[in-house]
């Protein structure tokens, strides 16, 4: 796995694994109040950090597959709600933008 050549560094997989527990902690406790939208059925299984730390792309997959497509669509459009909330669990420089994927692996 390589950004453009480049190996993912310590720090990016560092930062990445932090957003991950944060966000799987968010979704479980549903501090993020997303409209029709049951987060505690939401697993979180990897985040890719760009290589300046200020994009994440967050693989997520829906309890079952069920409605894959639809509850990602509804993570990328609530996006602003669960960064605002994940900007208070974890302390970094910038915080950075969500990208939601749907995890076919």
């Amino acid at each position: 796995m390589s950004n453009l050549g480049k190996p993912i560094t310590q720090r990016q997989l560092r930062v990445g694994e932090m957003v991950k527990q944060a966000l799987g902690m968010i979704f479980i406790k549903e501090e993020a109040k997303l409209p029709n939208l049951e987060t505690k059925e939401i697993t979180v299984t990897e985040v890719r950090m760009s290589p300046d730390l200020k994009t994440a792309r967050i693989y997520v997959l829906p309890l079952g597959g069920k409605n894959a497509d639809e509850t990602v669509e509804k993570l990328k459009e609530f996006s602003f709600v669960i960064r605002k909330v994940l900007s208070k669990k974890i302390m970094v420089k910038f915080m950075p933008k969500l990208f939601f994927v749907n995890d076919d692996s």
